[in-house]
């Protein structure tokens, strides 16, 4: 912000970024410095990627009219065109705004590849950071010196866990029906109908519980995270826990991240039971076979390590959701949308790294003979 040659060119700081006390200060410079008469044009412009929105355009609105009364031009050409034209509907229009003319975009794949990189890259560094900071905090509660509200963390668990109960019974059911039926088709055709048993045994308590289960609760829990998180940037509530001597990542991060990473496996273990029942369901009234039957091989197919390892997945899934939803909720912009955003990002993030430990595991698993 400054004057040249009678022009004062203001650039408004990105509305989502900047704090009230920030912009309230932006605000009351720029007026004092159209009043003091030393300007006759005045140039508006946004920061350099910055979406308006209505607070945009009622601060713009602002000092168009103290512009006016300062005697002063208005130049709005270095503004989006829809922006300009909502401004010229405003009450007493200005008829001297014109909409910039927006040039045809042209497609430049080095400069979009390019771009994509340095994106990838800074946000791989922005989550070693991130989980940095986590584990700095873990350590610090090992070391009893990290504090947090005992009934926030017993909300944790219980949206984490007994919350989730029915909707993590009712996909693992219909998943261990599927699976049964799938199975079913194939080895009727060698009349080895009682392996379905080993099928949906086998293949719910390794795979399909761990990670369905983690999944239902990235859709559910993490983006719950992400959302509140992102509403109390919104709302400046982390600001006052930083200036109040309090870690958000000791306050907020660590009792959510601790609640996930112990529901977890307890779901994975209820949504292992749930699975094979629901395959004995199909065993015994599609493929008639015996009840004690179907149970005894079922619990042949399986040992102790197959159930271990679900469960492990359990706990590292649930850290992996906890850690993404958390993440994106505390760099969240400060407008509506990009909670929302951020909501979304931590969803299809979290499902992302689900997705990709499930197959690290697998590999893993089949070189070490597990």
């Amino acid at each position: 912000m400054q004057i040249n040659n009678g022009t004062l060119r203001l650039q408004l700081p990105n509305i989502e970024e900047a704090t009230q006390s920030e912009i309230g200060e932006f605000r009351h410079t720029a007026a004092a410095m159209m009043k003091s008469g030393d300007v006759q044009h005045v140039s508006l412009e946004l920061a350099e990627g910055q979406q308006w929105n209505s607070l945009t355009l009622a601060i713009l609105r602002r000092f168009i009219t103290q512009a006016k009364q300062a005697g002063a031009d208005v130049d709005v050409s270095k503004l989006p065109e829809g922006a300009v034209k909502i401004l010229s509907l405003s009450k007493d229009p200005i008829s001297s705004l014109e909409p910039k003319k927006t040039e045809a975009v042209k497609f430049q794949p080095f400069f979009t590849v390019g771009t994509m990189t340095l994106n990838f890259f800074a946000g791989f560094v922005s989550l070693a950071l991130f989980i940095i900071e986590v584990t700095g905090a873990l350590f610090r509660l090992i070391g009893g010196k990290a504090t947090f509200q005992g009934s926030d963390f017993k909300g944790f668990v219980k949206a984490a866990g007994p919350d989730a109960l029915i909707i993590v019974g009712i996909v693992n059911l219909l998943l261990g029906v599927i699976l049964a039926f799938m199975g079913a088709v194939q080895l009727q055709l060698f009349g080895a109908e009682i392996f379905v048993a080993n099928l949906v045994a086998l293949g719910h308590t390794r795979e399909i519980a761990p990670m369905m289960t983690a999944i239902v609760l990235a859709g559910r829990t993490g983006a719950a995270y992400a959302a509140q998180l992102g509403t109390m940037q919104v709302n400046e509530e982390i600001d006052a826990l930083t200036t109040f001597g309090f870690s958000p990542m000791d306050f907020l991060v660590l009792p959510r991240m601790l609640a996930l990473a112990l529901m977890t496996p307890l779901l994975v273990l209820y949504g292992d039971a749930i699975g094979m029942f629901g395959g004995y369901l199909i065993g015994v009234t599609v493929l008639d076979l015996g009840s004690l039957e179907y149970i005894i091989q079922s619990q042949r197919a399986i040992t102790l390590a197959d159930i271990s390892l679900g469960i492990f997945k359990g706990s590292i899934f649930g850290v992996l959701v906890a850690i993404t939803g958390c993440r994106e909720g505390m760099s969240s912009g400060r407008s509506a949308s990009a909670v929302g955003d951020a909501a979304t990002r931590a969803v299809v993030n979290g499902i992302l790294a689900i997705i990709i430990a499930t197959a690290v595991f697998a590999v893993l698993a089949s070189w070490l003979g597990i």
